[in-house]
C-alpha cells in the first residue's frame, strides 16, 4: 500500500470516528498526490469532511458551501469509487443541506 492508499483509509478512518479536521487533512495529503482523473473524487471526501467539522463549529455557511462542493466533486464517481458508496454519501450530503436549510446543524454522522 502506498502513501496515498494509506493516507486515503486513514482519511476514511478519521470521518468514520468522527474526527474530521485529522480526516481533512489526511485525505488532502491523497488528493495532492492522486493522478487528475482522481482528484475530484479525493477533494470530494476533502468537502465532506469540511463541512462536518464546519457544521461542528457552528458554522452554516461554510458546512453550506461544503456541502454543495462536496457533491458537485462526488456525483460523478457514483455510485461507487474505491469502495465508497459514494451514492450513499451523495445522499448524505442532500440529507445534510435539507437539515442545514431547515435551521439545524445537528448532523448525523457521515457513514464511508
Amino acid at each position: 500500500m502506498d502513501s496515498q492508499d494509506r493516507s486515503f483509509e486513514r482519511g476514511l478512518e478519521l470521518i468514520r470516528a468522527g474526527e474530521f479536521f485529522a480526516a481533512h487533512e489526511e485525505l488532502e495529503l491523497a488528493w495532492r498526490a492522486a493522478a487528475a482523473s482522481e482528484r475530484d473524487f479525493y477533494q470530494g471526501l476533502v468537502h465532506v469532511a469540511v463541512a462536518w467539522y464546519q457544521a461542528g463549529r457552528g458554522n452554516r455557511v461554510g458546512c453550506e458551501r461544503q456541502l454543495e462542493k462536496a457533491e458537485r466533486r462526488l456525483r460523478p464517481y457514483a455510485p461507487e469509487h474505491r469502495g465508497v458508496p459514494v451514492a450513499s454519501v451523495l445522499e448524505q450530503v442532500r440529507l445534510a443541506a435539507k437539515i442545514i436549510t431547515e435551521g439545524s446543524l445537528d448532523l448525523p454522522p457521515p457513514q464511508v
